[in-house]
């Protein structure tokens, strides 16, 4: 990373402190991935450049707390120093206008992302998340304490059976196959929805379909945009 120039690096699942000196020397910004208080104020311990604070409501891992963006984000906001971005559960302007007045100083988007002309995952995929309600998403690995909110396919529901069936006896050995990274990045590839689990966020309700990244970007910031000097506006003068 630092010897090809990169500028910007987002680090996430672990302490970043022992990288800190190395990115530090070559002027590489650090921001830090956090689903909780606790972990966003020690990164900007460590020396984070910025932390993207992670709510429940997002794609991949969580955290264990399941703490809602609605009150993480405005409960970071109040202690941190260091800038923060709002993530999970975020593909719209309205919502982007509401992260900003809880405190955020901008958006981190993944599944909206996904969902885009650009990504190079298959368009079955793409068309599952347009055709998808909020309703569609898994958490596995809870019995674990690894938290994972997954696209809610075949795979997904079995791993799930699994679980209820084991209880407190749960073992990863039990799923190992049925999770195996390789299969669900061979889904992605492929465009076969249950060949293996793959993350989705709860967004995924939002989302009704797969325009450019740019066009993303420019309806978000003009519905941000208008959410604030139109709709907020009106609630004020009402």
């Amino acid at each position: 990373i630092c010897e090809n120039g990169v500028t910007v690096v987002e680090t996430a699942g672990r302490n970043p402190e022992p990288h800190m000196p190395l990115f530090k020397e070559y002027g590489v910004k650090v921001v830090h991935k956090c689903t909780s208080v606790r972990h966003a104020l020690k990164s900007e311990k460590v020396g984070v450049d910025a932390v993207s604070v992670d709510g429940f409501e997002c794609a991949g891992h969580p955290g264990e707390d399941d703490i809602p963006n609605l009150v993480l984000l405005p409960a970071a906001a109040r202690v941190l120093k260091i800038p923060m971005l709002a993530s999970g559960g975020i593909g719209t302007g309205a919502q982007m206008a509401a992260c900003l007045a809880l405190g955020a100083d901008g958006i981190n988007m993944g599944t909206r992302f996904l969902a885009s002309k650009e990504a190079p995952v298959h368009e079955n995929m793409k068309r599952a998340i347009a055709e998808a309600s909020e309703l569609d998403t898994a958490l596995i690995f809870r019995p674990l304490k690894n938290t994972a909110r997954v696209y809610k396919n075949a795979v997904a529901t079995k791993v799930n059976e699994i679980e209820r069936e084991k209880g407190q006896d749960m073992k990863f050995e039990y799923i190992v196959d049925l999770v195996a990274g390789v299969k669900g990045k061979a889904a992605l590839t492929s465009g076969e929805i249950d060949g293996g689990i793959w993350t989705s966020g709860i967004v995924q309700g939002l989302i009704d379909s797969y325009p450019s990244c740019a066009e993303i970007i420019d309806d978000i910031i003009s519905e941000c945009t208008g959410t604030i000097n139109q709709r907020l506006a009106e609630i004020m003068k009402s």
